[in-house]
């Protein structure tokens, strides 16, 4: 069973396939079966919680990949601004570029926000953990940036 749109009852149930463009060309759900992944929204490269975070989930990348789990980043912004990112960052893992908000419509993490006293739609910086069937197992909503890297490497290590 599949569900059209995770949600918190989303758990335990195999997440659809989907492709988006990415920093290493076009990433495919189906391609990453047979390891753990983790999937992270975050609202905008180059922003201190958005660094923060990045940072964060590079300096623990190599605990990740010995546990043989991937590390995906997604936001909306272009390719070219990610492989910015990525660049300046030394980020080790490829990062998902949503312009049409297809995949995250798929996670459920586009929210009304308030910027600057106005009401505006936006990433609610989200994680999924999936495990190597495809199986959402955990997901982490409204995260703040500092030290979410290292919980989410808690419950990795935990499949």
């Amino acid at each position: 069973m599949t569900m059209d749109s995770l949600n918190p009852s989303a758990l335990g149930l195999k997440v659809p396939d989907f492709s988006a463009p990415s920093t290493e060309g076009v990433f495919a759900l189906k391609s990453h079966r047979g390891h753990p992944l983790v999937i992270y929204f975050y609202p905008k490269d180059s922003t201190p919680g958005c660094t923060t975070e990045a940072m964060q989930f590079r300096d623990l990348h190599p605990k990740f990949e010995k546990a043989g789990v991937r590390i995906v980043g997604v936001s909306r912004d272009s390719l070219k601004s990610h492989e910015r990112f990525k660049s300046n960052l030394n980020l080790p893992f490829e990062l998902l570029s949503d312009g049409d908000e297809t995949v995250c419509r798929l996670f459920d993490v586009i929210k009304k926000k308030n910027m600057y006293g106005k009401e505006v739609l936006g990433i609610e910086r989200s994680t999924f953990l999936i495990d190597k069937n495809g199986i959402l197992r955990h997901e982490w909503r409204k995260v703040k940036a500092d030290g979410h890297a290292e919980a989410t490497l808690i419950a990795a290590l935990s499949l």
